[in-house]
């Protein structure tokens, strides 16, 4: 099992025909996912080869939901058509937008993720993300591939180097899913609605929520897991050394007085009763303990 993307997950590709589509694409279909074409405007009919497989361009994500029953889109354009592709993709009805574009303006995003939650139908994640990556079976994005593989444990983090190290920790065990949903001020998928999928999948044993500076979302996440979440959950909360006032890396991670700590953001875990990690490596450490508990 894994949560948002399967083995059966159809995805298509908005911007396979630019040189970060092309690249990913690749990567994506040599992590064996079933990846069945690509969107360009004003680029349908053509092919594009991926290692003697040709993917066929569509003009719109309508056209290639109805030719290659995608449900899945992952968006590489340019920040500045990224509201009209993401939009596109809500409007035909497909099921996951994995929005990989970084500098999106808070607006745009804004907007298109009103559009995906009324009603909803479609589920965002990103942007500014790595993407989704069900180990053994999908990959949606960036994510590499090949540093771990399935297994009992599920991901979800705003950092996408950070997942890349806890998958890599804790490689051995292997993830049920891995979830990055991007550190701007305003994303799809939050920390809680990861967890609440965590929760209902069955073969999932536990959960690493990764976090950062900046905003309440924590805090948010904290209060949902001691109401709502059964499964053992570890955390870990990166930033607490940054200045007052200054954006560290995603331009969601900024503190303000008080607010948005790293320390703020674990005392509120804690009291959930959520582990917090001092590092990543030892947040992966606590991650060993619950699971040999499960054992």
């Amino acid at each position: 099992m894994a949560i948002f993307l399967t083995k059966d997950s159809k995805i298509i590709v908005q911007g396979m025909t630019g040189s970060e589509g092309r690249k990913h694409t690749q990567r994506m279909l040599d992590a064996g996912s079933q990846v069945v074409g690509g969107v360009t405007p004003g680029k349908a009919g053509q092919t594009v080869d991926f290692n003697g497989a040709a993917l066929p361009v569509f003009g719109s994500v309508a056209g290639s939901m109805a030719a290659t029953g995608a449900d899945v889109s992952v968006v590489f354009v340019p920040p500045r058509f990224a509201k009209a592709a993401v939009g596109e993709a809500i409007d035909a009805g497909i099921g996951l937008v994995v929005v990989i574009t970084e500098g999106i303006p808070v607006h745009d995003t804004v907007g298109f993720c009103a559009q995906a939650s009324n009603p909803a139908r479609t589920r965002v994640v990103g942007p500014n993300c790595p993407g989704v990556i069900s180990p053994g079976s999908s990959n949606a994005g960036i994510i590499p591939a090949d540093i771990t593989g399935p297994g009992r444990i599920g991901l979800v983090s705003k950092s996408g180097t950070l997942t890349y190290q806890m998958m890599f920790e804790l490689r051995d065990i292997g993830f049920s899913t891995c979830v990055g949903i991007g550190g701007d001020p305003v994303i799809g998928t939050t920390h809680i609605d990861a967890l609440q999928a965590f929760e209902e999948d069955p073969d999932t044993a536990a959960v690493v929520m990764i976090g950062e500076i900046g905003g309440d979302a924590e805090e948010r996440a904290a209060d949902y897991i001691k109401a709502n979440i059964t499964k053992p959950v570890v955390g870990y909360i990166a930033g607490f050394t940054a200045p007052e006032g200054k954006t560290m890396g995603h331009a969601g991670a900024i503190v303000s007085g008080s607010a948005g700590t790293a320390e703020a953001k674990k005392d509120a875990l804690e009291a959930a009763g959520v582990a917090v990690g001092k590092t990543p490596s030892d947040t992966a450490k606590l991650m060993r303990k619950i699971i040999k508990s499960l054992a």
